[in-house]
């Protein structure tokens, strides 16, 4: 499990000013991206609300869904490093007085923690994975090999197709459209524990 990547590289060293300018931006987005429909928000929308000029935008960002990317990207590598080293059942157990959780109860928690992410920053995610985007992000290969290894364990045939299959329930379009539907969190958590338990067993 140690092989699997992490979401994106670290971030560049910079100059004070671009600093500066990169914070605003940061929080201008999310303001926006939790104020509305995310795929509305437009980058003159983002340069506007941070007070800086869409050239100086541009430069550090090409696009909306970079700016998500990079506001998602933290709490994403804090999940990422429980998948990789954190307590069982999330994480792998083994250590001294752990178990090891099966499969199903690893895919279970994370299904968990997945929507705990998404209840707290969907907006994040639909400005950055929307449509086919989601395919491309470091953080979806990551999930991805984390789903693979955990139905590879299970013995099930074709690890890598059921990986995409077991992620689609996450889609971030699907979370709103169930939460606005008046599925609580806790709703959407026992469907995706009872998907876990049936297709990687007990």
């Amino acid at each position: 499990m140690t092989e699997l990547p992490m979401a994106d590289g670290p971030p560049p060293r910079e100059r004070a000013d671009a600093a500066r300018n990169r914070a605003k931006v940061l929080a201008a987005a999310e303001g926006l991206f939790a104020a509305g429909d995310p795929a509305a928000v437009t980058m003159d929308d983002i340069a506007k609300a941070a007070g800086i000029g869409r050239g100086t935008l541009y430069r550090r960002y090409p696009d909306r869904a970079s700016i998500a990317r990079a506001l998602l990207d933290e709490h994403e590598r804090a999940l990422q490093e429980q998948l990789l080293r954190g307590a069982p059942p999330l994480g792998p157990g083994g250590g001294a007085g752990e178990a090891h959780p099966t499969p199903a109860d690893r895919l279970a928690a994370f299904y968990r923690a997945m929507v705990d992410l998404l209840e707290t920053h969907v907006h994040l995610v639909l400005g950055a994975e929307t449509g086919i985007a989601r395919f491309r992000t470091g953080a979806y290969a990551f999930w991805r090999l984390h789903l693979a290894h955990l139905a590879r364990q299970a013995g099930l045939p074709d690890p890598e197709t059921l990986a995409d299959q077991l992620l689609a329930p996450l889609a971030p379009e699907l979370f709103r459209h169930q939460r606005d539907s008046g599925r609580t969190p806790e709703q959407i958590t026992a469907g995706l524990s009872t998907l876990a338990h049936g297709t990687l067993g007990r």
